[in-house]
């Protein structure tokens, strides 16, 4: 981690065309990109942590950009509209690669890198140079397969993807477009390197290695990450990596907000108050009310919440609230009527009033990608005054300018805190501004501590999982799936990863045995062999259907059994519903029945049918209906966190 370079040095090391457009487009490189572009122009892996709005995206991006300009041999054309992948003469395929943890944070990328793709292509027709036909594709969970077809026969030069889909990649035929790959950005690495998620990623960068003459470049970006050490052993398996972290020069302005006087003078209700009609005593009108009016003095605003049952209730609430301010007589209470709950303070699935969502919707990963991008889409062009989101935006995304970031109840972890304020202020040297709001008492001690740190910078360590043979066993059956390989490489193929890195030969022999069938005892006879251990000739196969278990079992991201929300009339010959809206939890739809009204993004649907596995709606416009919840949303505290709370209720009963 030595001191970068100076910006004109780095930025002698690019093509014409890359330097003119840079000079044109900024006024000098950031810290943190002078940084990357020396480790990355000299091959090395590199690990680069900066602020959120510090450059990292175009700081990977720059070089892998620029060295298709500097190989190109012949003049063409411009990328035509939204950079989809389109039909060249002849493809050597994918050299970039790009992983995101986020569908949503890889369709953000791909959206941002047209700005440099076609300025510096414009720049360098301008020259007189040549400039390249770069493609750009996206594939995911969300990828339609016509789209993955035409993937895999047209191959993009840059390829934005998930570690999921990576995995099937390396599982299937398409590996074969993964051949010409010389780089690979993980974006947020933080995000995954501390779980199995993780890990999984780890193996199938080394499998895509292993398919290469030689080991690609690995680029990682993060915000948030500690220690550096530990993720960077992450990134780059058993080969040294270059640390990028210039000193942090962000600058927050955080604000813990309670609406009133004193949190003790609201009663606690008890169950058999929260009845039909009961109006408990409660913070949250409160609550309600105050954001609004912060809402109301901002262009754009971003509220946090740390469910999407509570996401959806807020959103509903806001609108209420403010079109009962634009129009106080459409909302008149009649005589007597009781009054409304607050969000909250309701049933199982709780009502919303239908609305029109004239001031926030929500967006989390039950509200459909295409619902999803028109939500971003709306708060950058200022048509959407705010977004109700989850964890959903909170990596990093960039939603434009966004004036400010509301958590409601303290944040999970200081890391979270810091990523989600940070989508505020997201552009270099502007000020995050953030408010949060506690529920109760002791949420506000949570919050005061949570924001003590975070000004402080005391993000939770990360640990890298330690041999989770789960991982293992899913990758070898994947591995073996499409041939035969030799047991010692994929012994020395798994151990490069840094997961592995200690990988007892008795445990990888075992994983194997349990794999092939030699169980310990008849109780596991039932289970089927997955592969056939050749221990003669030394080699593993896979058994007849482990490919196809592999791509349909692959991954870490459990299977919670929610119902997809599919828009009525839009099947296709199969009779499966065509336009995905969203989805709901399965408790949820076993309490609803046809006809119901729900609110899902803001948006009201009624059901129309109800099937094993789907539920298909048709739009409901302002009609009032449930608000759906969802089971398993809340996510535990970080145990250095625990440990700070605990340490300052004992110093504050101690004087």
């Amino acid at each position: 981690m030595g001191q970068p370079p100076a910006a004109a040095t780095v930025l002698d090391r690019f093509t014409p065309a890359t330097r003119q457009w840079f000079a044109g487009a900024f006024r000098a490189p950031t810290e943190a990109q002078a940084g990357a572009w020396n480790a990355i122009s000299a091959g090395s892996h590199a690990l680069v942590v900066a602020p959120t709005g510090s450059g990292k995206t175009l700081a990977a991006f720059l070089w892998a950009l620029d060295k298709f300009i500097a190989s190109a041999d012949a003049p063409a054309e411009l990328p035509i509209e939204d950079l989809k992948p389109v039909r060249k003469k002849a493809s050597c395929g994918t050299r970039v690669l790009y992983i995101s943890p986020l569908k949503a944070l890889g369709v953000d990328v791909e959206r941002n890198l047209r700005a440099p793709l076609i300025g510096i292509t414009q720049t360098a027709k301008r020259l007189g140079l040549a400039a390249p036909d770069i493609t750009v594709g996206v594939r995911s969970g969300d990828t339609p397969a016509n789209e993955r077809r035409r993937l895999l026969t047209h191959p993009p030069d840059i390829l934005i993807t998930t570690p999921e889909s990576l995995f099937l990649m390396l599982t299937s035929k398409a590996r074969e477009t993964l051949s010409a790959v010389d780089t690979v950005i993980v974006d947020e690495v933080h995000a995954v390197a501390g779980t199995k998620r993780g890990a999984h990623l780890a193996v199938s960068l080394e499998r895509l290695d292993a398919l290469l003459p030689g080991r690609v470049q690995r680029i990682g970006l993060s915000a948030t990450v500690e220690p550096l050490e530990t993720v960077a052993r992450f990134l780059g398996g058993n080969a040294p990596v270059d640390i990028v972290a210039p000193p942090a020069k962000k600058s927050w302005d955080l604000t813990v907000s309670v609406p009133v006087e004193d949190m003790t003078a609201l009663a606690a209700p008890s169950q058999e108050e929260l009845g039909p009609g009961a109006q408990p005593a409660s913070i949250w009108p409160h609550v309600e009310e105050k954001i609004v009016d912060l809402i109301a003095a901002n262009r754009a605003t971003i509220v946090f919440a740390n469910s999407r049952r509570l996401a959806e209730r807020l959103t509903a609430r806001f609108n209420e609230i403010w079109t009962e301010r634009q129009s106080p007589s459409v909302w008149d209470e009649p005589a007597g009527a009781a009054p409304k709950p607050p969000a909250q303070i309701m049933a199982q699935a709780g009502s919303m009033s239908g609305a029109d969502a004239v001031l926030a919707r929500a967006h989390h990963g039950s509200v459909s990608k295409d619902q999803r991008a028109q939500i971003e889409d709306d708060l950058k062009t200022g048509r959407l005054r705010c977004v109700v989101a989850t964890s959903s935006l909170e990596l990093g995304i960039d939603m434009g300018a966004v004036d400010l970031v509301v958590q409601v109840e303290s944040p999970q972890s200081v890391a979270s805190g810091l990523q989600r304020v940070g989508r505020a202020g997201h552009q270099v040297g502007e000020t995050s501004q953030g408010v949060l709001f506690p529920k109760h008492r002791q949420d506000l001690v949570n919050t005061t501590v949570t924001v003590e740190r975070m000004l402080a910078g005391r993000i939770e360590p990360l640990f890298i999982p330690a041999n989770p043979l789960d991982i293992l066993a899913q990758q070898t059956v994947a591995a073996t799936a499409l041939g035969s390989i030799d047991v010692e490489e994929w012994f020395d193929v798994v151990r490069r990863s840094a997961p592995f890195a200690t990988l007892p030969r008795s445990a990888f022999d075992a994983t194997l045995d349990l794999l092939a069938g030699r169980y310990p005892s008849d109780e596991f006879a039932e289970l089927r062999p997955r592969i056939v251990w050749d221990r003669v000739a030394g080699t593993i196969t896979g058994r007849p259907g482990a490919q196809r278990l592999a791509v349909t079992s692959g991954g870490t991201i459990p299977d919670r059994g929610l119902f997809g929300v599919y828009l009525v009339g839009s099947e296709d010959g199969a009779g499966k519903g065509g336009r995905r809206v969203g989805e709901l939890d399965e408790e949820m739809v076993y309490e609803s029945r046809v006809g119901d009204v729900f609110a899902l993004g803001a948006t009201s649907w009624k059901i129309e049918d109800i099937t094993h596995d789907r539920v298909l709606v048709s739009p409901a416009f302002g009609q009032p209906g449930k608000l759906p919840f969802w089971k398993g949303d809340s996510l535990g505290r970080p145990v250095e966190l625990g440990r700070a709370l605990g340490a300052f209720v004992r110093e504050v009963a101690g004087t």
